[in-house]
Order: structure tokens, then sequence, then C-alpha cells
């Protein structure tokens, strides 16, 4: 990633929500907004064109997936990272969009200020995913976990801080920074040094893996 402004490109193929999406992102003064894209086709034309940081697009295409254009954007620019927004919840779709390379997966009920912090958890290495999304991967992970057998049953568990413990349940609900840092009545700027911590203790690198990992030892119950 460059300094300065962020370069991120957009792909909607809904007119009114691409335009709320442009919006945010274009009056957002950590951004620029290379282009707004309805399909794939305009999305790999403007990959082609633009050196970008981010991509943020939906899956469901007029003429094919946003997958193919994150695939794409890992083969043409693999040091930029991208990001799913889309009204698709189910698992294959999910899947497909994590093993493709996306970092990130928000459903389209997120709210600007939800976007604009996980463009910045993007970019600083986190996986920022909506509360419907890590529960499918939650599942997924423990019906692969239980398919390998109990081998890391013996495993100690990781001693958690009850704030620690209380962001942990923040993070397995979807919740963001400021969202956390509110309804417990922290600085803003803890949050993000309790949930290295819980990475740390976790051996996680990111959300979902930090909530699969609790779940597993026990430590919560989704």
């Amino acid at each position: 990633m460059t300094k300065g402004p962020l370069r991120i490109l957009l792909t909607e193929d809904d007119g009114p929500i691409r335009e709320r999406l442009a919006r945010i992102i274009g009056e957002w003064p950590e951004a620029n907004l290379c282009a707004a894209c309805a399909n794939l086709e305009e999305t790999l034309i403007a990959i082609g064109a633009n050196e970008i940081d981010l991509l943020i697009t939906d899956l469901n295409l007029p003429d094919g997936s946003g997958i193919d254009a994150i695939r794409f954007l890992a083969k043409r620019q693999p040091k930029a990272e991208a990001m799913v927004i889309s009204i698709l919840a189910d698992e294959r779709s999910v899947l497909d969009a994590i093993e493709a390379g996306a970092a990130g997966y928000l459903l389209k009920d997120a709210d600007s200020i939800d976007l604009l912090d996980a463009i910045r958890d993007v970019m600083a290495g986190r996986s920022p995913i909506s509360s419907r999304i890590a529960r499918v991967l939650v599942r997924r992970l423990a019906e692969q976990g239980h398919a390998a057998g109990n081998a890391g049953k013996t495993a100690d568990k990781p001693i958690l801080t009850e704030r620690e413990m209380d962001i942990l349940w923040g993070i397995a609900k979807g919740f963001t920074y400021g969202e956390l840092a509110d309804k417990l009545a922290i600085s803003r700027q803890t949050v993000p040094v309790h949930i290295r911590n819980i990475y740390r203790k976790l051996q996680a690198t990111n959300r979902s893996e930090a909530v699969f990992e609790a779940s597993r030892l026990g430590l919560i119950r989704l």
C-alpha cells in the first residue's frame, strides 16, 4: 500500500447502493475512489487500468461473479486487498470468496461507520466480517475440526482477562471498534490493544480464527 489516500475500486450492480457506497468513500478524506463499476467487465478493465489498494465488490454481478474480480486482482496486483459487500451469506459464497482472497466480508446492511472501520481493518491486516458470516465460518471450521478428530481437546485453555472476554464476545457478534468502546465504556484506542492480546493468546490472526478457537476451547458458545 502506498502512502496517501487509499485507492479504492468499488463494484456494485445495484445503482442506488453503488451511489450510496461511492458517496461514503468519496466523502472520506482517507480514500480516493478510483472507479465505481456496475459489472464484472468494467471491474476487470478498471483493475487493468488503475493501481489500487483495495477492491470492494459485490458477488452477484449481471455478467459474472465478484469472485472472478478478486482472483483477477490477486494475479494482476498481488499486494492489493479485496473485501466483499454482499447480500449472500450462504456457506458456499462465503468460502469461495475467502478462498479467492477476500480479506473481509460484510453484509449490505452495514452502515457507513461499519464500512469505514472495515476498510481500516483490512488495510491494517485484519479481517472484518459480519456476525452472520462469522457463524458460517465457525460452523465450517467446527466441522473440519470434528473430521480431524479430537487431538486438540486436551490442550490447555488460554487465560483471558474479564475485559478480553467482553471484547471477545463483541468480536463474535461483529461489533466494530467504536461499538465495543462505547458498550464497554473504554477508550477506542485501547480496543485494538486488547484484540491483539486476544489474538496472541488464541494464536489467531483474524476475527474468524479467534472466534473459532474460542468456541473450540469452550471459552464462548455461539
